[in-house]
């Protein structure tokens, strides 16, 4: 038997919810702990765990990805009024993920794991479209008022030089709500950083988009940092590297991203980037269980994680000892680019070996074997061998991974 990969450093390891911990625990069991001698720095997301803590442990697990510098995260619970209920919390605790990224102040990748078997719906793809989502503020820190009558409002920003900044709303006439949403030039001057190097890297194009004709000053800004970014730091190496950066208003943007073939880098803000994300992933292929997630903070910490949720209905049925067929897709390869990042930054050739081995095993029994589970089953295009449970398309991933590994 080869003996298992020795890793230098570890990885913080966000565990969370539901069926996704569920996935997440057989990944690890079946996948990676029989090959690599695994150093984690662990850290339990599940919504109890942050009631216990007050949440302090989303916090202690972002500052362990800022020493570690990666990390690899479960999906998570957000409670609503109903989560609250189910699981008797103290509150509803804000997004682990919205906390982690603000702590890390990263830019999210999201990417289609394309399958020779999965047709994207726009005809015209040929290509992957990866979003490049803000993570940080908009409606995510923003505030929100519901108010009962007939008012006024304004925005006041007291700022620490003592000057104070307002503007008012137009006169309100009856009942309704008031949203406020912020970004700092730093955070936008980091997403536009990120973005256009992620780029430059892939050798992509770069698309940023937002609506500066209605949203001047918020969607402007960001729009003003983009330029001076790209014009002061990358224009020259785009330029060499035969590389465009084009600034799309955001509908006109959609428009032509439904018309291209794909293979380019859109920059979204925070709000359009978890929209257009998901609209990429149910054009592209079909499933969030088919989109890799990872987040790149200006300092080079590194978090990936699966895409979608946690995968409620499924959970309960798993709870009732019903076999389910959920994707574990993409937590396989959330774990892959964890391992691949902690190899390439410690010099591990044998780990970032093992983490191409593991994704090329995935799409083996999706492509080649035609061993697929629900979902991608629903929109292959071949013939299908079999449709597995969750536990029996990972069983087949390992069958692969062992031939490949020999």
């Amino acid at each position: 038997m080869t003996e298992k990969i020795l890793m230098d450093k570890p990885i913080v390891e966000i565990d969370g919810d539901e069926m996704a911990r569920v996935m997440w625990a057989w990944t690890k069991e079946k996948l990676i702990l029989p090959y690599v001698d695994l150093k984690v720095e662990y850290y339990d997301l599940h919504i109890n765990k942050r009631d216990e803590s007050n949440d302090q442990v989303t916090t202690q697990a972002a500052e362990a990805v800022k020493k570690w510098r990666v990390g690899v995260k479960c999906a998570t619970i957000t409670p609503n009024a109903e989560r609250v209920k189910e699981y008797k919390l103290k509150r509803a605790w804000k997004s682990p993920n919205a906390t982690i990224r603000k702590m890390l102040d990263g830019t999210i990748f999201r990417a289609p794991i394309i399958l020779s078997n999965v047709p994207p719906a726009v005809k015209f793809w040929k290509k992957p479209i990866i979003v490049a989502r803000h993570a940080f503020g908009d409606i995510y820190d923003g505030v929100g008022i519901r108010f009962d009558c007939p008012a006024e409002a304004e925005i006041v920003v007291k700022q620490s030089s003592g000057r104070e900044l307002r503007a008012k709303f137009p006169r309100l006439s009856g009942a309704g709500v008031l949203q406020g949403i912020y970004n700092i030039d730093s955070s936008i001057e980091s997403f536009a950083r990120a973005s256009f190097r992620y780029a430059l890297e892939n050798k992509l194009e770069l698309w940023f988009a937002a609506k500066d004709t209605i949203s001047k000053v918020y969607d402007g800004r960001f729009k003003e940092i983009f330029k001076s970014v790209y014009e002061e730091e990358f224009k020259e190496d785009y330029e060499k590297a035969g590389l465009n950066y084009n600034y799309f208003l955001i509908d006109d943007a959609v428009a032509r991203a439904v018309r291209s073939e794909g293979g380019f880098v859109w920059a979204c803000k925070n709000f359009d980037g978890d929209v257009f994300s998901d609209f990429v992933a149910a054009a592209y292929v079909g499933s969030l269980a088919l989109m890799t997630s990872a987040l790149f903070s200006p300092e080079g910490h590194f978090l990936s994680e699966a895409a979608h949720g946690t995968v409620q209905k499924h959970y309960y049925k798993h709870l009732r000892g019903e076999k389910t067929s959920t994707n574990p897709t993409a937590t396989i390869f959330a774990w892959a680019a964890a391992l691949r990042r902690r190899g390439e930054l410690d010099g591990v050739k044998e780990l970032v070996k093992f983490a191409g081995k593991l994704e090329n095993a995935v799409k083996l029994t999706i492509e080649r074997d035609r061993i697929m589970t629900a979902d991608v089953a629903k929109v292959s295009e071949a013939a299908i061998n079999h449709i597995a449970s969750t536990m029996e398309f990972i069983e087949a991933v390992k069958r692969n991974l062992e031939k490949i590994r020999r």
